[in-house]
């Protein structure tokens, strides 16, 4: 456990270390071309939130481009003040070209920030799949199929039956001058309706 806070105290030294030293340059370069005051100070903030914006941008896995774009800018921004300040740049005689990018890097800078914080992320596949998708339709209960009623099944009226009918037919049209009905019919008989109605219809 010591061993462990003993490593992550050593990079956390050098990296505050390497972050002052990185921030001081910056300073230098921006005072030399002629931001003075707060101005000076401001640059290295400007340049070390860029670096630090596109590379959240990096790890959250949205927009790689932009953030490498971004990444990169800032890397050379930084990295060509640390190198300029090694004796390269005089400061004293300043050229035109560097008071122009260090005057124009605010506008950069914010406009960096601004893409990389506010950028849309890239919608997720299974959102598009599920739009994109019909919607389930309910299935319908299924109706109950209602069973065929079977057909009455005819009845066979013997023939000797069927004569003895048309002699109670006739002998009731004689006595009421009409025509027997079928419960008449059936009364007389003593059969049952269905052979009844069987009956009637063959008179």
């Amino acid at each position: 456990m010591r061993a462990q806070l003993a490593r992550v105290d050593a990079v956390l030294v050098q990296a505050v270390i390497a972050a002052a030293l990185s921030f001081a340059h910056l300073h230098d370069v921006a005072s030399a071309a002629g931001q003075d005051g707060w101005k000076a100070w401001a640059y290295p903030v400007s340049v070390d939130l860029l670096l630090v914006a596109a590379w959240r941008r990096l790890r959250t896995g949205d927009a790689k481009a932009a953030g490498w774009c971004w990444f990169v800018i800032a890397l050379v921004a930084s990295l060509g003040a640390n190198v300029a300040t090694a004796g390269l740049l005089d400061p004293d005689q300043v050229p035109a070209w560097l008071r122009i990018l260090v005057a124009g890097w605010p506008a950069v800078a914010f406009l960096g920030g601004t893409l990389l914080a506010h950028s849309a992320p890239a919608p997720r596949e299974d959102t598009e799949d599920q739009e994109d998708a019909p919607e389930a339709v309910p299935e319908l209960p299924a109706q109950p199929t209602s069973e065929p009623t079977p057909a009455p099944s005819a009845v066979s009226v013997p023939a000797a039956l069927v004569e003895h009918a048309r002699k109670v037919a006739a002998e009731h049209q004689t006595r009421t001058g009409a025509a027997i009905d079928t419960p008449t019919l059936r009364a007389r008989l003593g059969v049952p309706a269905p052979m009844a109605d069987a009956i009637a219809a063959q008179l």
